[in-house]
């Protein structure tokens, strides 16, 4: 398993949470996502290393942007 943690921004309220958590969630080998609002940090589980594109399409269809991994 390998964990990384991204740096979303334009996070705002529980929402925007699920949203981002959903649509991660949504990506092959993803095991467990965890979002800390406060900070904008997303915190992601999977199998192998994941693309950095591919967390950004994700992200980005969630209406938000990654800033950073």
């Amino acid at each position: 398993m390998v964990t990384t943690t991204y740096q979303v921004q334009g996070m705002t309220c529980g929402h925007c949470v699920s949203s981002v958590s959903a649509e991660v969630s949504a990506i092959k080998g993803v095991s467990d996502v965890q979002v800390d609002l406060a900070t904008g940090q997303v915190t992601v589980t999977s199998e192998s290393p994941l693309d950095i594109e591919t967390v950004r399409a994700a992200v980005d269809e969630a209406g938000y942007d990654l800033v950073g991994a």
